[in-house]
């Protein structure tokens, strides 16, 4: 098992200012506990990558691209709605991010590592086709998706979302395409207000969009039920070419923007149970990148687990 690890230094170049729950601190404060673990030099590294503007347009509106670049040229201070925080250089951050996500997904295509998380930021999955929402700029997840469809041939992607957020943007973007099945679990009634459970697709993507909605205080036994009884059943008979994982940590128990009592160690059963389902499916490809998380210690630890869960390490057990 190789798995690879995106990151670069620039993602903390994206200023949201103090007092921000979307902080440079989420990316320092979790790189720094991945250094210290002994697993963590055997991973494949890879630095940041900028995408192009055309890979963007792929998946948002010419609008939204244009907005976004000229607002941070022009030094204002948010973006679309008063919770997307823009600085200067968050256009460049922001491209930054998708390119990285791309190159990650380049890397496992290719066979030169089964599987990868990128620790990245802006997150995206609020991202709509042409408005930037929820501290995401661009649908990191989304554009990727896309492009293993258009660049590599890929037919089948899975996207499972277990960030608290429902991914608002990443459904509405595919909810009309049989070809891409977005699975949520998140907590509802929550921000943004989507994600009820008769939100199953539209037209000829009727089926192709699944919402687990989480109750306030779920917790580890309620989430696996949910895995059991309907996620996974739905994965089998979706049978993907490869699976992305919208990877938010913010339905962790010490997180101040939810009310979800997941433990550290439910992140490795998660990506356990998912990477049985590459195995079955997808010649193990799994592509992970980071949405939200906004407990420095719990985001950490929860990465650290959900990473050596993917690179197959004995930090703890996900069975």
């Amino acid at each position: 098992m190789k798995t690879a690890f995106a990151s670069d230094t620039r993602f903390m170049d994206h200023d949201t200012g103090i007092g921000h729950p979307e902080r440079p601190a989420r990316l320092s404060h979790t790189l720094a506990h991945l250094e210290s673990k002994p697993w963590f030099p055997s991973l494949h590294m890879m630095g940041g990558v900028e995408c192009n503007l055309d890979q963007i347009s792929s998946m948002h509106d010419e609008g939204l691209i244009h907005r976004a670049q000229t607002s941070c040229a022009q030094g204002l201070s948010y973006l679309d709605s008063p919770d997307v925080v823009i600085s200067p250089d968050s256009f460049e951050i922001a491209r930054l991010a998708v390119g990285t996500v791309l190159s990650l997904s380049d890397a496992i295509v290719s066979g030169q590592v089964n599987n990868g998380f990128a620790l990245i930021r802006p997150p995206g999955h609020h991202a709509e086709r042409n408005e930037a929402l929820g501290f995401c700029l661009f649908n990191n997840i989304a554009i990727t998706a896309r492009y293993l469809q258009q660049q590599h041939g890929l037919e089948r992607i899975l996207i499972v979302d277990w960030d608290v957020h429902h991914g608002n943007g990443t459904q509405h973007l595919f909810e009309e395409d049989p070809s891409v099945f977005f699975i949520s679990t998140h907590q509802y009634p929550h921000y943004p207000g989507t994600g009820s459970r008769s939100e199953n697709g539209i037209g000829a993507g009727q089926g192709a969009t699944l919402n687990c909605p989480m109750n306030a205080g779920t917790g580890d036994d309620d989430y696996q039920d949910a895995f059991r009884e309907k996620i996974l059943p739905a994965i089998h008979n979706f049978k993907p070419d490869m699976i992305l994982i919208s990877a938010g940590f913010d339905a962790h128990r010490a997180d101040p923007l939810g009310s979800i009592n997941l433990s550290s160690e439910h992140y490795a059963w998660m990506t356990a149970r998912l990477m049985e389902c590459a195995d079955q499916y997808c010649q193990g490809r799994i592509l992970s990148a980071l949405e939200g998380g906004y407990d420095l210690d719990a985001l950490a630890e929860s990465v650290g687990i959900h990473l050596a869960t993917l690179n197959e390490q004995p930090e703890i057990t996900a069975s």
